[in-house]
């Protein structure tokens, strides 16, 4: 799991990408996001990578984009923190 200021941080991030910073302290590492966020369908997926590829300065190759990453906030936060060491 990772820190709760790595996970603010992503979790800004994806709600920035999204729109939906109203709603952004609603979520917990646990919540859901695949098939759960209305506005995070294939194409906003795309730009919540983008905006994590620019905003942490790392890039994700298309090998590493797999379900399990976007399961939950927490999930996406963990692959984030693991990419930061």
């Amino acid at each position: 799991m990772p820190n709760a200021a790595m996970f603010n941080e992503v979790k800004d991030v994806v709600a920035v990408a999204l729109g939906i910073q109203d709603r952004a302290s609603d979520f917990e590492p646990s919540t859901p996001l695949l098939g759960s966020i209305p506005e995070l369908d294939s194409m906003a997926v795309l730009e919540v990578v983008l905006a994590i590829e620019q905003h942490f300065n790392f890039a994700i190759d298309d090998s590493e984009m797999t379900g399990e990453i976007f399961e939950t906030f927490g999930s996406l936060a963990d692959f984030v923190a693991q990419r930061q060491r």
